[in-house]
């Protein structure tokens, strides 16, 4: 990866030993993004097989092969998603996942299954915007919005995304960037996906932001709405074992879900909405 990076004139440098020994790791090189964000490359990570204890009782976070979780970069204009791109990319090797132009320029990239690790936002500055960190239970989360409400620390409302399905709410940190605190995200097939212009704006619901300009969150608002009367639905994402079927006591209802044929593969919509099958009954 050094010599990839050197060869595209990016500076590389070596991260002493210390520096090493301080994140647990073998070695590392460091070096910058085209927005001036640092960035270690490492590798023989430690690990231990203590168990993981929480701050307090939760389900636990959903990492393992997929990673940590999500983070997403703040850059100064749409110009500089496009000149993010191609380093990340074509340099380190992500891979675009979507990617839209309102209410924001946004871009969207994975390494694994998650369906996005990283994306730069057009926030009119360079920032961290936000780390995403995923739980096991749906209760988690709601219990975390409680905690954040009461702390008057909600950053942006409990809602729902329509790129990976994720149930979430954002919360400010001491450091002035947000955590995201999730759940149910979408999964996809990295050998198989394809990019696609996701016209439907950030969220099919709530996902209200208070740090946005108020032009931002009226259009934001506006595409929720299209979004709404469009009757756009997404699947729950539900890991096995976290979910009880409820008995079909309801002949129309079990009548729509027979007349809705999802695509089997993990790397597309429904094919019909619910709103789609109803309107055909």
């Amino acid at each position: 990866m050094a010599a990839r990076l050197e060869s595209a004139a990016v500076k590389v440098a070596c991260g002493p030993s210390a520096l090493a020994d301080e994140r647990h790791v073998a070695e590392l090189i460091t070096f910058t993004d085209p927005m001036g964000n640092r960035i270690e490359a490492f590798y023989g990570a430690e690990t231990t097989s203590d168990p993981f204890v929480p701050g307090r009782s939760v389900s636990g976070f959903r990492t393992g092969a997929l990673g940590l979780g999500h983070i997403v970069l703040g850059v100064d204009s749409a110009a500089a998603v496009h000149r993010m791109l191609p380093f990340y990319r074509d340099l380190l090797g992500f891979k675009l996942t979507d990617y839209y132009s309102r209410p924001f320029e946004a871009r969207f990239l994975h390494v694994n299954q998650r369906h996005h690790s990283l994306a730069f936002v057009e926030m009119g500055k360079n920032t961290f915007h936000h780390l995403m960190m995923e739980l096991f239970s749906l209760d988690d989360v709601g219990q975390g919005y409680d905690i954040a409400i009461a702390e008057n620390k909600v950053a942006t409302t409990l809602g729902r995304h329509t790129s990976d399905y994720m149930t979430s709410f954002y919360s400010w940190t001491p450091s002035k960037f947000m955590i995201e605190y999730g759940w149910g995200c979408r999964l996809i097939d990295p050998d198989t996906w394809q990019p696609e212009e996701r016209n439907s704006g950030p969220s099919l619901w709530g996902h209200e932001r208070a740090w946005t300009s108020d032009e931002t969150a009226k259009r934001a608002r506006e595409l929720k709405k299209k979004v709404a009367e469009n009757g756009l639905r997404a699947p729950v994402q539900v890991l096995e074992g976290n979910f009880e079927v409820m008995p079909g006591a309801c002949p129309w209802w079990d009548s729509v879900k027979a007349d809705i044929n999802p695509r089997k593969s993990t790397n597309s919509n429904p094919a019909r909405t619910i709103s789609e099958a109803v309107e055909a009954n």
